[in-house]
């Protein structure tokens, strides 16, 4: 899964982004687990562990480039009931785990908000916390493979045009890399445009603070 995020506040988070990652990857593989394919347990996938999850290459990218990866979490559709839809379950309990997390942190920080116990190093800890996980979810909500929103997609589409889905699948990856890429260069992220509203949005629900 690829997230983006300033590199500075990810030196600052690390523990955060790697558990967010971690417990996204782990969502994937509970909810294939739950639905009847073992494959991600049987590989060690079914942990919260984040050795069993971080890419090498994708986490060294992520904090040097501003963009990464987390292992995928192999998932075989032959042992799941309902392949189609249940793999649409399966992309989907990633990015909701994330909403979850974010919800989680938006309630505590709205308990703790005159307190006294909230100080700045907590606020922006929670703050940041929030929004990598709305950003993480809303990333990769985006219906462009890899991206767990492509599988969704796809899987309504396989019904009403599976050429269109094969394709979204097949060359989804390198308009993907090519978007990033041309973000990186110009310092113009189109994902970003895209994505803003939406990270704004959720993070006024949970946290009552606009991005």
């Amino acid at each position: 899964m690829l997230f983006r995020l300033d590199p500075q506040a990810l030196v600052l988070l690390i523990p955060a982004l790697i558990f967010a990652l971690s417990f996204h990857e782990y969502a994937h593989a509970w909810m294939a687990y739950r639905l009847g394919d073992n494959t991600a347990a049987r590989m060690g996938r079914l942990t919260l562990n984040p050795m069993a999850h971080l890419d090498p290459m994708g986490s060294m990218m992520i904090l040097f480039v501003g963009f990464g990866w987390a292992k995928p979490v192999p998932v075989d559709p032959r042992f799941l009931r309902n392949p189609r839809t249940d793999m649409m379950k399966v992309a989907a309990a990633g990015p909701l785990a994330n909403f979850i997390l974010a919800f989680c942190g938006g309630m505590i920080l709205r308990s703790l908000n005159g307190s006294g116990l909230l100080n700045e190093a907590i606020l922006i800890m929670l703050l940041y916390f929030i929004q990598i996980n709305i950003a993480l979810a809303v990333f990769n909500l985006i219906p462009i493979a890899p991206l767990d929103g492509s599988q969704i997609f796809s899987g309504y589409l396989a019904r009403t045009n599976p050429d269109l889905a094969w394709k979204i699948q097949t060359y989804g990856p390198q308009v993907l890399f090519g978007v990033i890429l041309i973000g990186y260069l110009t310092g113009f992220s189109i994902i970003w445009m895209i994505m803003r509203p939406f990270v704004s949005f959720f993070m006024f629900l949970f946290a009552g603070i606009p991005l």
